[in-house]
């Protein structure tokens, strides 16, 4: 009796062991379902947490440029709206500095005139005076006697076109005189070349003697000594009265 409780103990307590496991297997393998699915359900929150931070983060990087487009836009008009007042400026600024030049011209034009008169004028006085002077009682020149005077005669060759003060004429000789207020060094070339372009200009004279004046009411002793070196009568004011200097006269 004593060996059949002992198996009938034995085969108990395998069975309770057997019992045991079960029941732990049975707790393992819901447990792993329960783990398995609490895995899954974490899963599922954690992904859906990361879409909607996705989702904030895009929606932040939309309205950044968003907003970045819109500073965009307005740097853009700002640099546009200052371009367009520079360019206004700059115009504005230009016209301004036209009609200061278009003044400023006008008030060197009226200047000029107004010179150009004077010295017109001046000129025009010299010229009178000496020709009057000729007309009047001057018609020895060099020992020659002048019968006609011509006072600004012009030549019409288009390549030698040149103005004549003052022409004594008789049938063999024309002295050609250059009339200036005020006698300058630079003028005597001038003077000499007028020989030349008054035969160009009259060939019907081209044989007569040409002799060259310069009648101005002031001299400097070196351009009258020039005049002498070049052969060119010296004619001036002295008070009331002409005087003219011709003894090295010579022949053009």
């Amino acid at each position: 009796m004593s060996k059949k409780v002992n198996e009938r103990t034995i085969e108990e307590i395998q069975q309770s062991v057997w019992d045991t496991l079960d029941r732990i297997s049975q707790s393992f393998e819901k447990h792993k379902e329960e783990s398995i699915i609490e895995a899954k359900k974490h899963q599922e929150e954690l992904r859906a947490e990361a879409k909607k931070e996705k989702e904030i983060a895009k929606k932040k990087q939309l309205a950044f440029e968003a907003k970045m487009k819109k500073r965009e836009i307005a740097f853009e008009k700002e640099m546009k709206e200052r371009e367009i007042a520079l360019e206004k400026d700059r115009q504005e600024r230009a016209a301004e500095d036209l009609k200061r030049k278009i003044e400023f011209d006008n008030e060197i034009r009226k200047i000029n005139e107004s010179m150009g008169h004077y010295t017109n004028n001046i000129g025009y006085i010299a010229e009178e005076y000496f020709f009057n002077s000729f007309k009047a009682g001057k018609k020895n020149f060099f020992g020659e006697n002048i019968n006609r005077i011509e006072k600004n005669v012009k030549g019409i060759n288009k390549d030698f076109r040149d103005e004549y003060d003052i022409l004594l004429i008789n049938k063999k000789t024309i002295i050609i005189i250059e009339v200036k207020n005020k006698a300058n060094l630079n003028d005597i070339p001038k003077i000499q070349r007028k020989a030349e372009t008054f035969r160009i200009n009259f060939p019907e004279y081209k044989e007569l003697k040409v002799y060259l004046g310069f009648a101005s009411k002031g001299f400097y002793d070196e351009i009258e000594h020039e005049c002498k070196e070049k052969g060119i009568a010296i004619i001036k004011q002295v008070g009331d009265t002409l005087i003219i200097f011709d003894e090295n006269l010579k022949v053009y």
